[in-house]
């Protein structure tokens, strides 16, 4: 009786406690969305993760909501303290009692008096927020990039192993076909060659045995004739000169050749019908996985406080992005228009339409008003000058390669036309210039913004044209506008994942899709209202937004343009 009463007060107690439900769902909440605030179950979040309107999002395990770590773990030299504070310069963490006791041997090489080294340390929580977002970009690549890739090359694998069986089976039995043969031809091969060998030999030998007897002869007459040399003068003259000689034309070695039944066209067929091929990584190529959609979708519009006429932006990441206008200010801002850094320094001239950009690491490269290529770290604090300005030639415009880190400068001499490409590495060392076509005619005019495909091309909206060239230089092509189009004059241009090439064009006031080879696909419709005279480009390969800045106003906006193939999706789903 006692038993069933605490059964039931059990049972009660459960009832009562509120189990916290998905957002979207009625499943049990397991993580939570810090930029939606939605509360997610395991399936909900593998969803909100892959949807690329919400790649960008901040999920987290749902008890980092209130911002506590929960799991405290013991410190391994002080059994009876936990780890509560940590060294940033050793990477290690800390407990108290390690702080208290620096002159200890065993952390030394941590607290180092001797040469009065002093170590940062910060709060184990803060050190752990900070690691978590200098990872965040890895660990939403792996969330939404990867696992949604891995289940479609599972797929693939999958019907391989399905027919690898058979085909490896059917390639085994050719093979040993070939063997055979090739074995049964070497075979043939050496017997002919044997019995050749020997056939030649035996006719050498008899060669010989009768040479041998006819000097025996000649000697054995020579004897006998000694005694009258008469006699031996003339046998000598009639007989033996002619058919004696110092030595027999005998062949150390003998070549035997192939006869007609050997096809030596068969027999190289046999050694290399068999291929050994290294086919490398599996991949998905792009084009399976995402899709062009008919009509852009408006996702934000930012407006940005402290700048005029956006003339430049360089995506630092999907929240934060660094804008130019035409008086020269750089500001960080994020996507509610907030400025977070400011900067005074940049280039003044009236051609330095993209003077700055945005390293693999998040540290903005920008031309200064001397004309020298500085850089300045994700701390905002952190400067130095890594190109110096040398020479005749005037940086205009400067890309960073997000596939090598090379840095592209467009340079070009002051009050004239003669303009290049300078490609450095990405500690300013010079690798070669982009300059001329193989006939020895100059590629450009004023560039004034430089990206690059996934190809390797080097793409440049120049005076009024796009010239695409080659990674070494060669040139491609230029592009002039779409059939029946009076003139193009490019400004902005990007690249995105599926190597299209978009621009825009100042005469048209629209942005303009082309493949790769430089054929025109299509218009990118925007809203006139927001974005009235488009300017500049900007492309997050994260979130495939692709953000617009207007020339007539402090705005820009972000346009979804690509989205995931629908079945893939769905697909998707079922791994869920």
């Amino acid at each position: 009786m006692t038993y069933n009463l605490h059964i039931m007060a059990m049972l009660k107690f459960i009832s009562s406690c509120k189990v916290r439900q998905c957002s979207e769902c009625q499943e049990d909440t397991e993580f939570y969305c810090n930029t939606c605030k939605y509360d997610l179950c395991v399936q909900c979040k593998e969803r909100h993760v892959i949807d690329l309107d919400t790649i960008y999002h901040d999920v987290v395990i749902y008890r980092e909501k209130y911002e506590n770590i929960l799991k405290q773990e013991t410190c391994v030299k002080h059994q009876d303290r936990i780890y509560e504070k940590y060294c940033h310069s050793c990477e290690i963490p800390v407990c108290v009692q390690c702080n208290v006791h620096r002159k200890n041997k065993i952390l030394r090489f941590c607290f180092q008096y001797t040469n009065h080294t002093k170590h940062k340390i910060l709060d184990i929580r803060t050190a752990y927020k900070t690691g978590r977002q200098q990872h965040r970009r890895i660990i939403h690549g792996i969330r939404s990039e990867t696992l949604f890739n891995s289940c479609f090359l599972l797929t693939g694998i999958k019907t391989n192993m399905k027919t690898c069986h058979t085909e490896i089976s059917n390639r085994h039995s050719d093979t040993s076909t070939n063997a055979q043969r090739l074995r049964d031809l070497i075979d043939n091969v050496m017997c002919e060659i044997k019995n050749s060998f020997i056939h030649t030999l035996q006719k050498q030998m008899i060669k010989m045995n009768r040479y041998v007897a006819n000097i025996e002869y000649c000697e054995h007459r020579s004897e006998r004739s000694g005694n009258r040399p008469v006699e031996f003068l003339s046998f000598f003259k009639k007989t033996l000169a002619p058919k004696i000689h110092h030595s027999l034309n005998l062949t150390q070695h003998t070549l035997v050749p192939l006869t007609e039944e050997i096809n030596r066209q068969d027999l190289i067929k046999l050694l290399t019908d068999t291929h050994i091929r290294e086919s490398g990584k599996r991949q998905v190529k792009k084009e399976n996985l995402l899709k062009v959609m008919t009509s852009p979708v408006l996702q934000r519009s930012v407006t940005v406080t402290g700048v005029n006429r956006v003339i430049h932006i360089s995506c630092l990441n999907s929240d934060q992005f660094w804008i130019s206008d035409r008086h020269n200010n750089l500001i960080l801002t994020n996507s509610s228009g907030d400025t977070l850094h400011y900067l005074t320094d940049i280039s003044s001239y009236m051609w330095s339409y993209a003077a700055h950009t945005v390293n693999i690491s998040g540290d903005l490269i920008y031309i200064d008003r001397d004309f020298n290529i500085k850089i300045i770290h994700t701390d905002n604090r952190t400067k130095f000058t890594l190109i110096k300005k040398a020479g005749p030639w005037m940086p205009v415009c400067v890309y960073c390669s997000t596939s090598n880190g090379d840095l592209l400068i467009g340079m070009h001499k002051t009050d004239t036309y003669t303009a290049r490409i300078n490609r450095y590495d990405n500690t300013g060392q010079y690798i070669h210039a982009i300059k001329c076509t193989g006939a020895g005619q100059e590629l450009y005019r004023r560039p004034r913004y430089i990206t690059e495909n996934s190809n390797g091309d080097v793409i440049v909206s120049d005076l009024d044209r796009v010239v695409v060239t080659e990674y070494e230089g060669s040139h491609r092509f230029s592009y002039t506008g779409p059939p029946a189009c009076t003139g193009l004059a490019p400004h902005g241009i990007c690249t995105d994942v599926l190597s299209h090439i978009l621009v825009c064009d100042d005469n048209t006031e629209t942005i303009q899709m082309i493949d790769k080879d430089g054929h025109f696909l299509s218009l990118i419709p925007i809203d006139q209202q927001e974005i009235e005279r488009p300017r500049v480009l900007g492309y997050d390969d994260r979130t495939h937004l692709l953000w617009i800045g207007s020339w007539d106003s402090n705005k820009f906006c972000a346009y979804r343009y690509i989205q995931r193939q629908d079945h893939l999706t769905r697909n998707y789903n079922q791994y869920i």
